[in-house]
């Protein structure tokens, strides 16, 4: 996929490279991007470019007692910082996770799960990124991700 670093990046564009650039498992999860932030509303001087992505709850994501698996929920929180790294970006950038920490904070049962990913610093060859996971049903956090990913050559 060619890097398109001056091209609008959006919903669309955003949904195309979830289908063409990420593992068929990974489309398994069924996400859908709801929103990408590339430029700050005028009142948030703390503002981080990102992007919301979703995935809808499925019995198959789930382990005994119907809690989403933390396997779906890592994954979802990987793909949307990859998602969020291309927002800030502009368009499309090849690079590999590095590092990923995920805390835990309450199990996700018979719920959607968004997940918020903001890039807290987009580099060169390093970008490094947070991702909040919530309930879709009550917005209550369900885990805390930080990210790292090494930026690789086009």
């Amino acid at each position: 996929m060619p890097m398109q670093p001056d091209a609008e990046f959006g919903i669309t564009e955003a949904g195309r490279i979830l289908g063409e650039v990420f593992a068929p498992w990974v489309q398994d999860l069924d996400l859908s991007v709801e929103r990408i932030e590339t430029a700050p509303p005028a009142d948030a001087p703390d503002w981080q470019p990102g992007a919301l992505l979703r995935m809808p709850f499925s019995e198959r994501l789930c382990r005994n007692g119907g809690i989403v698996c933390g396997q779906a929920l890592m994954a979802l929180a990987d793909t949307a910082m990859v998602i969020a790294i291309f927002a800030a970006n502009r368009g499309y950038r090849p690079m590999t996770t590095v590092d990923q920490t995920t805390h835990f904070m309450r199990a996700a049962t018979s719920s959607d799960v968004l997940a918020d990913a903001r890039v807290v610093r987009l580099g060169r060859t390093m970008s490094f990124g947070r991702v909040t996971l919530l309930s879709a049903s009550d917005n209550k956090p369900v885990a805390m991700v930080s990210s790292a990913f090494a930026m690789l050559p086009g």
